[in-house]
């Protein structure tokens, strides 16, 4: 346990100080493959990882593959999220064999890596299994992650198990990187959890409804429906 700006941190927890995200190859053809989950709850998932890193400032690689050759450009989704961060395109399958990506994520100097990808079982799994056996942790995002079918999802989540990386969760992530209500990011946290979990941001906003009546009920009208995660 060490203590940091007067907190307890304990290392086997992510935070924001030791964490970095990773976001590869969410791309139109990658997509249109996804059979092992439905590709609209994958993208809910996906976008909610991805706005949970910039709620918390944590340090982002965007990567693609054959963008202008066979996938198509990151889906605009996530690019909206971070629109000065430009995507490493790549040739290579595995992200981590990439110079440029390898170089971007020895920038953050951060040895926790939270990683999501498309599909599980090739582009998640070779990066995952590189990264483990060059030293780092890594905690693999399973339901923002979807493979060509669930057996090869699976597998490739069995796979990257047995080799020592971690799974979790988009909430779960976001959770972590929290940890406290009383952290000035918890009303950008509760917006996300309202417009991508699923049950528990209908449940917030329902407690809201009598916390704050009016305010609910504006936003009801002027805010999209929340979207199943």
């Amino acid at each position: 346990m060490a203590t940091q700006n007067g907190h307890r941190e304990y290392p086997g927890l992510l935070s924001p100080a030791n964490s970095a995200l990773l976001l590869i190859d969410f791309q139109p053809q990658m997509i249109f493959g996804v059979q092992s989950m439905d590709r609209q709850t994958l993208i809910n998932n996906a976008v909610a990882l991805a706005r949970s890193g910039k709620v918390f400032n944590i340090p982002t690689v965007l990567t693609t593959v054959g963008a202008e050759s066979f996938s198509g450009y990151l889906i605009p989704e996530i690019q909206e999220v971070f629109p000065d961060v430009k995507p490493i395109d790549r040739s290579w399958i595995n992200a981590w064999e990439d110079d440029a990506f390898y170089n971007a994520v020895v920038a953050t100097g951060r040895k926790k890596l939270v990683m999501a990808a498309l599909w599980t079982e090739i582009c998640l799994t070779h990066p995952v299994l590189s990264a483990l056996a060059d030293g780092y942790e890594v905690y693999f995002v399973v339901d923002a992650s979807a493979g060509s079918s669930t057996v090869a999802h699976d597998m490739g989540v069995q796979r990257m198990i047995q080799a020592g990386g971690i799974p979790v969760t988009w909430a779960q992530v976001m959770s972590e990187w929290q940890r406290d209500w009383a952290r000035e990011t918890a009303g950008q946290v509760f917006e996300i959890a309202v417009k991508h979990a699923g049950a528990w941001g209908v449940g917030a906003t329902y407690v809201n409804t009598f916390r704050f009546p009016s305010q609910s009920a504006a936003s009801a009208t002027a805010e999209e429906p929340v979207t199943a995660g």
